[in-house]
């Protein structure tokens, strides 16, 4: 008897109801070709504007369409994007199918229920809450970077907050799973449907970190669907968020160099225009917090031998011998806030500090009106290389320093007042350490240095 040609196909009877995978066989002898068309992995970010959600998911297969059917109460409209078919660079060359969907000019402070898919399979029903309009109300965000697919200890608890609708964006500041391209990327794979039950709710906001690194962060770069990420591929972006500007850079162009010097020659150029930007009288007066935040940090009291550990770190002066593209320049000139780090797999929060020099508000309140940018090392969320202790002597500029598991949360309540507190996950979400940032003027801090203020 010759080959069998023969194929099954399993089609979806109901939009809504539908739930199982299509299964194909093409020509075979004796074997099926499974094709798994169910959308998985699914996460929203904010888009081009504060009204926008870019809606992000993945198919094993390729699908006709790529849909989001969603709504105030119902899921009566219907937004259709488009696909990309990602290879990872492993020996197995894996495929799949990222989709990217934009939900245009939403209401603001709605609730809106969506799923997604295509005609051959649909995800299960979430739903998002739409930010405030302007500028005049209190942001909630969560922020840490470090989490694995293994030991993501802080991951049930930022899934409790989240269904509690305490935060209107989560932060993740690099380091992803550990690493999203091992076994051919199903690492990645399995990290992204861990962190579902998080990023399908709210604004999931990235930077890259240095395990991302391989095949030229390609597993970072299109998995998330940052702003403007057709452009820069999530590597470097921002967004305002009620009273705070948001900035997320690539630390990891200044240690990959073997990808070349464009990407942090370009990233640079673009920081500038951002801030220069971001801090015109007119702009700042209605969003004045400036927020940072980058892998590697510039300064860390650990104990090992990473470049935050040296006085000529590359984020902070920049390339060696001529210390060009250095980064605390920046933040000291345009009057950035507050400088949000991971790497390390601790926490730390520092005193405002410029080139190693302390200038506190006051030595009774050092973060009131304070004359120099703010460093907090977030990096303890939880992964299988578990922490990095600290060095026994801790430095001046060093205020607290825990190897608790955690996260912090971050509330920029109005124009004057930031709160940020550090949750303790090993102490069943004790919170261990808190700071009121109070500012009455958000400008360059040499001109407050100068003028004593």
């Amino acid at each position: 008897m010759g080959t069998l040609m023969w194929m099954l196909v399993l089609f979806c009877i109901s939009s809504v109801s539908c739930s199982s995978p299509v299964i194909v066989s093409a020509q075979v002898t004796g074997s099926l070709e499974v094709e798994d068309f169910q959308p998985q992995q699914i996460h929203i970010a904010v888009g081009e504007s504060n009204q926008d959600i870019v809606i992000t998911w993945v198919t094993p297969s390729e699908t006709p369409l790529s849909v989001v059917k969603y709504g105030i109460g119902n899921i009566g409209s219907t937004a259709e994007g488009k696909s990309t078919k990602f290879t990872d660079g492993g020996l197995e060359h894996r495929t799949m199918w990222i989709h990217r969907v934009v939900l245009k000019s939403l209401e603001p402070s709605t609730r809106y229920t969506y799923h997604v898919g295509s005609p051959l399979g649909w995800s299960e029903l979430f739903s998002f809450l739409t930010w405030k309009n302007g500028t005049e109300w209190p942001v909630r965000v969560a922020m840490f970077g470090d989490m694995g697919a293994l030991n993501a200890q802080s991951l049930p608890r930022l899934q409790e907050e989240v269904l509690l609708d305490i935060y209107d964006a989560i932060i993740h500041v690099g380091d992803f799973a550990y690493d999203m391209d091992f076994e051919n990327a199903r690492v990645g794979d399995q990290f992204m449907r861990q962190i579902q039950p998080v990023a399908a709710y709210v604004p999931y906001m990235t930077c890259v970190g240095n395990h991302e690194q391989k095949y030229n962060f390609s597993n970072y770069r299109a998995r998330f669907s940052m702003p403007n990420h057709e452009d820069t591929e999530n590597l470097f972006f921002s967004w305002d968020m009620g009273p705070v500007h948001f900035i997320s850079i690539s630390t990891e162009a200044y240690y990959f160099m073997e990808y070349g010097i464009k990407p942090l020659s370009r990233q640079y150029d673009w920081l500038i225009k951002d801030l220069e930007e971001a801090t015109r009288p007119e702009v700042r007066a209605k969003v004045p917090w400036i927020i940072l935040f980058g892998h590697r940090p510039m300064y860390c009291s650990n104990n090992d031998h990473d470049d935050c550990l040296r006085v000529d770190c590359l984020t902070r002066l920049g390339l060696p011998v001529v210390h060009t593209y250095g980064m605390e320049e920046l933040l000291d000139k345009y009057g950035v806030d507050l400088a949000v780090w991971a790497h390390e797999h601790s926490y730390e929060r520092l005193y405002p500090m410029f080139n190693y020099t302390v200038y506190n508000g006051s030595a009774e309140a050092p973060y009131t009106n304070p004359k120099a940018p703010v460093h907090i090392t977030t990096g303890s969320a939880g992964c299988d290389e578990v922490h990095d202790h600290f060095k026994r002597e801790q430095p001046h500029w060093s205020a607290f320093r825990s190897l608790d598991y955690g996260y912090t949360r971050v509330t920029a309540y109005n124009t004057t007042h930031l709160y940020w507190e550090q949750v303790s996950d090993d102490r069943n979400g004790e919170v261990i350490d808190k700071v009121w940032l109070i500012k009455d003027r958000h400008v360059s801090y040499p001109e407050l240095r100068s003028n004593h203020l």
